[in-house]
């Protein structure tokens, strides 16, 4: 219906900018009372809460047919790292390849090595204990010792 007159099919609606005439004032039709700066604040209807069911019904197959349907079939992760492919399993990072053999060799050297170190690092951190107990115990003995001596200095002033 264009060329249609709006206003004939009801009163206008109100903006967010108008407020209602306070009671006794008198306005003229068409006239609108512009809102306070600071005033009345302006204060959205609140939104409905959303559904939290999803429209889709992907949700209610399992996880097999929902990997068959969408193709979230991803395989087992792997990564090839310094030349050698490894691929997770178990939770586990595993060689593919065949050729293990040879760094198992080096893989059980590695592992000695490291034990040896282990034990070797036990014993230094054991005779780091044992010598500052030793300095602990010649630090107090030291300061017995001045303060035995300071007491011997006071006693013969005395006596002089």
């Amino acid at each position: 219906m264009p060329g249609e007159n709006i206003t004939a099919l009801g009163p206008p609606p109100q903006s967010c900018c108008v407020s209602p005439a306070p009671s006794g004032a008198h306005r003229r039709p068409g006239q609108q009372r512009a809102m306070p700066l600071f005033g009345n604040s302006f204060s959205p209807k609140k939104t409905p809460p959303r559904k939290w069911a999803s429209l889709s019904n992907l949700h209610l197959l399992d996880r097999s047919t929902r990997e068959v349907e969408l193709g979230l079939e991803y395989g087992t992760p792997t990564m090839n790292l310094a030349g050698q492919s490894l691929k997770f399993e178990n939770g586990h990072w595993v060689s593919e390849s065949g050729g293990f053999l040879g760094d198992r060799r080096e893989l059980q050297r590695l592992r000695k090595r490291n034990q040896q170190l282990e034990e070797e690092n036990n014993l230094l951190r054991l005779k780091v204990d044992i010598l500052l107990d030793m300095l602990s115990e010649t630090t107090a003995e030291s300061h017995l010792m001045e303060k035995e001596l300071e007491e011997l200095k006071q006693h013969s002033r005395r006596k002089k």
